[in-house]
């Protein structure tokens, strides 16, 4: 298990830093948890998860706007690292139930090797591959947010 702080400077860009208060890239997180592609992200509403979702697909090289997939369910990113392909970002939050994953293709997703970031992965956590990384976000008295890595 990994852990860091998210801060943001005086623009609200995004500054990552690991235990030894040094700082790090997102995409560092990608790196050290090399080969897995399948990333839930938990939290609570508002924590910043799609926040820090947008900071992995730009550090990835994506041009395409980054936002909550809350009513598509799935977004797709274009990126340039670590190669060059599609990223898939979910959203469960409205998911009534496993079904309904299973009626867009969640499985197809999940298993095509691509980077896959999901929000709310608890209403499909039965379809997550066993090798899933888990990433929890949650905030601090001073507005930074802890970042935890696990599998």
């Amino acid at each position: 298990m990994s852990t860091y702080t998210i801060k943001k400077d005086e623009k609200s860009d995004l500054i990552l830093l690991n235990e030894q208060g040094e700082k790090v890239s997102a995409l560092d997180i990608l790196r050290q948890t090399d080969p897995h592609r399948v990333y839930a992200f938990k939290g609570q509403m508002g924590a910043g998860k799609t926040t820090f979702i947008k900071q992995l697909c730009e550090e990835m090289g994506s041009a395409d706007v980054v936002n909550s997939p809350t009513f598509a369910i799935v977004n797709v990113y274009d990126v340039e690292r670590p190669y060059r392909g599609e990223v898939y970002h979910f959203d469960c939050y409205r998911l009534k139930d496993i079904r309904e994953a299973m009626d867009f293709g969640a499985e197809e997703y999940l298993y095509s090797g691509n980077y896959c970031f999901i929000e709310w992965p608890d209403r499909i956590e039965q379809l997550l591959p066993e090798d899933t990384i888990y990433i929890h976000i949650s905030p601090r008295a001073n507005g930074d947010r802890l970042l935890t890595v696990s599998d």
